[in-house]
């Protein structure tokens, strides 16, 4: 009896329990609830305190949404900075361009430096304070006073330029300059102006104004191949920028806004009217007078003659970025000044910048074309001459090392070549060339011709799309395991795969998104990765990674670093049989197909022509068996150009280089090509008229290898100068006379 009460009573707590539980949830909700009501009531109080009507509200609103708006703004103005404060996680950015590096040409004559040279860099305290006015007053007179962003001058450029209706004033400050020459490029992006900004104020956080003011003069580029005000005044006016006059100073100050443009070895008048106009900045600004400055207007600065000659400046880029590396990965010691011989060829170089701009200047204007980039490059992979856009004064973006473009049919040698490394395809197997369609992807052809069954040699020639497609399909047909359901989708997308290995063993380095067109060009690739894709061809498969490099010496003229033996091997990508039938193939391009304008009689020839959509940029890429060479037209801004292909100005550009750039070679074809007839008459090939091709010869000089045995007799002569102490006379001189007769055998021998 006992145990039940007990059960019973236990049971009845319990449920007393719950219930008090409950009535406690419910009376603390209710209390929350009206305390909630209470405080929103209040709340509802104070805020009516605030409310504004009529114009008020309209100006209440339009703060508060651009108050949003700016929020939205600086992040993602701070998310664009982001990748550019990248550039300075390194402890090390101030001494990026600690190198002081002579570069020599293939033949061992001097084209150039990069760098900061020690011994020649001039405290600031130093330079003439007529010259710094003259930066200053033309630049950015505000630079002492702002922050890295001068909003007054900004705003007064924007106005200048809308009352003109064009860019009269740039905007950008001193120090917005020293970011984009140490950090950025020269693209003109809304990108790029938010990193500069955002790299201004890094840069002004982290160095003092004046160390600012140095590195802008020390670093600049100001034509003729000078980085510095005291390279560009040796190189001008023959005197350390210690000596300039006020004119001369006017001048130099005037070449930072548009250093080709302005260079006095340009355009003399264009450069002392440039120099007017500093003077004018000089007593506008209040840091002269006009009298000061008369009698600099009376007597304007002239400079030191050069007679015109010009600096392989994109080729010198790419070598020092070479030579960095290089250093960088500890291949070069801890010397830091060097002499770089390179692969350079200053008679090519010069013929490939004059054909550009003749091209330019004459022609491209009627189909809408502002720039071109080409390389000249041996087959395994020295470059011989480059040039990476029209001017590079007025922009030093390198076009045929850096720019990234759709190379259109031109890529299509990836999807040929993959389909011959199958086994089961040829240059004479049939391909369907008919309209396809991949999900909702229908590709076409160039105007739209219809193609049908043809074989792979008319295919690329004519550069049928629908083929390359097919193509593409049946590559993927021939991987896809036999017991999958077939599924066209998929295995194009297989094959596309398969595309993108070829594309990447042969050199190509960048991104290659997976999409239905990529057999036909869609994806970007750089000039420089062309290059080396078709020197791998050229050369029989192997591997052809670009360099300039040759040899390395330090500052004791000691060898440190050479090519042949501490570069990349030639290691075999491609099986050479594969690598001959596809550059047979090739050459039915040249002879009957898109790139006929690159024929040139007694040369062996395999290419191919690329065109994009609305013709935004425009290839051919072609080799022989001694040079490669790729050439590009288009515009910066991507802007369509009217009815241009390929096979018009950069078949007919590759041709005037190419048929310059072999003369007193001994011609060779394309691994696996058959020697074209008559080869004897390359010298004389061309069109007749005073300015063909055929008119311009090229001066010959020492090979390259030539040039190294002459080294090696420099260095054969230290030796002996530094053992002459030590050995008696008569045998010293035997032995000096052994040594200098075999070498000098050697020399002449490999000039042959």
């Amino acid at each position: 009896m006992s145990r039940k009460l007990t059960e019973l009573f236990s049971a009845v707590n319990v449920r007393r329990a719950f219930l008090a539980l409950d009535a406690f949830i419910d009376s603390s909700l209710y209390d929350s609830g009206q305390r909630a009501k209470k405080a929103y009531a209040a709340f509802s109080a104070f805020m009516d305190r605030f409310y504004v009507s009529g114009f008020v509200k309209l100006c209440v609103e339009a703060a508060c949404e651009s108050l949003n708006i700016g929020v939205v703004a600086a992040v993602a103005a701070l998310a664009l900075a982001l990748p550019a404060f990248q550039e300075t996680a390194s402890s090390d950015w101030l001494k990026r361009e600690d190198l002081a590096v002579t570069f020599l040409d293939r033949y061992g004559n001097e084209v150039g430096r990069r760098g900061i040279r020690h011994d020649d860099s001039i405290p600031l305290e130093q330079l003439p304070d007529h010259f710094i006015k003259a930066v200053l007053a033309t630049e950015d007179r505000r630079f002492f006073s702002h922050f890295g962003i001068d909003i007054v001058g900004t705003f007064r450029a924007l106005t200048v330029d809308a009352a003109a209706s064009g860019v009269r004033q740039g905007g950008s400050s001193l120090t917005q300059q020293l970011a984009k020459n140490l950090f950025l490029t020269n693209e003109r992006s809304l990108e790029r102006k938010i990193k500069e900004a955002w790299l201004a104020l890094w840069l002004e956080h982290h160095l003092a104004k004046k160390e600012i003011l140095k590195l802008y003069l020390d670093r600049a580029y100001m034509g003729g191949g000078a980085f510095g005000v005291e390279a560009a005044a040796q190189y001008y006016f023959g005197k350390s920028a210690r000596d300039i006059n006020l004119a001369e100073a006017a001048m130099l100050a005037g070449l930072f806004k548009a250093p080709t443009k302005y260079s006095p070895t340009v355009n003399l008048p264009a450069a002392r009217a440039r120099a007017n106009d500093v003077l004018s900045n000089l007593v506008d600004a209040g840091f002269m007078t006009e009298g000061q400055v008369y009698a600099a207007r009376l007597n304007p600065a002239t400079p030191v003659d050069h007679n015109s000659e010009s600096s392989p400046d994109w080729y010198l880029d790419f070598a020092y970025d070479e030579v960095k590396k290089l250093a960088d990965n500890g291949k070069l010691g801890n010397d830091r000044v060097l002499t770089v011989r390179t692969g350079l060829d200053p008679a090519v170089q010069n013929r490939a910048e004059s054909v550009i701009e003749d091209m330019l200047r004459n022609r491209a204007p009627a189909y809408n074309a502002h720039q071109a980039a080409t390389i000249v490059a041996e087959t395994n992979g020295l470059l011989r001459a480059v040039v990476g856009g029209r001017d590079y004064g007025e922009s030093q973006f390198n076009r045929a090392i850096d720019a990234e473009r759709q190379p259109g049919s031109s890529f299509k040698i990836f999807v040929y070549l993959t389909a011959l490394l199958t086994g089961k395809y040829h240059g004479d197997s049939p391909i369907d060339a008919s309209p396809i369609c991949i999900g909702d992807y229908c590709v076409h052809n160039f105007g739209g011709e219809s193609g049908g069954v043809m074989s792979i040699n008319q295919a690329l020639a004519q550069s049928f799309n629908t083929a390359a497609i097919r193509m593409a399909v049946k590559i993927g047909e021939f991987y896809w395991p036999k017991n999958k359901p077939y599924h066209l989708g998929r295995i194009a997308e297989l094959g596309r795969k398969k595309v993108v290995e070829t594309a990447r063993a042969m050199g190509v380095t960048t991104p290659l998104t997976d999409t239905v067109s990529l057999p036909i060009g869609a994806d970007e690739v750089k000039m420089i990765d062309m290059v080396a894709a078709n020197a791998v061809l050229a050369n029989g498969g192997k591997r052809a990674t670009p360099f300039a490099a040759i040899e390395i010496r330090n500052s004791a003229g000691k060898v440190i670093y050479t090519h042949d033996a501490n570069g990349a091997p030639p290691i075999q990508v491609i099986p050479a049989d594969k690598a001959g039938e596809m550059n047979r193939i090739m050459t039915h391009v040249v002879t009957d197909g898109t790139g006929r304008a690159a024929q040139i009689p007694g040369l062996a020839i395999s290419g191919k022509t690329g065109t994009t959509n609305n013709s935004t940029n425009v290839w051919f890429n072609g080799f022989t068996g001694n040079l490669v060479c790729s050439v590009w037209f288009g515009n910066d801004d991507n802007a369509p150009m009217g009815n241009l292909v390929g096979g018009i100005l950069p078949a007919q550009t590759w041709h005037d280089i190419m048929i310059y750039a072999h003369q007193g070679l001994d011609i060779k074809p394309p691994y696996g090509v058959p020697p074209a007839p008559k080869a004897a008459e390359i010298a004389a090939a061309g069109e007749a008229g005073p300015n063909s091709a055929a008119d311009v010869k090229r001066q010959q000089g020492l090979s390259p290898r030539a040039t190294q045995i002459i080294d090696e007799i420099g260095d054969l002569a230290r030796q002996d100068r530094s053992r002459s102490a030590s050995l008696p006379g008569p045998d010293l001189a035997s032995a000096r006379s052994q040594a200098s007769d075999d070498a000098v055998l050697k020399a002449g021998a490999a000039s042959q």
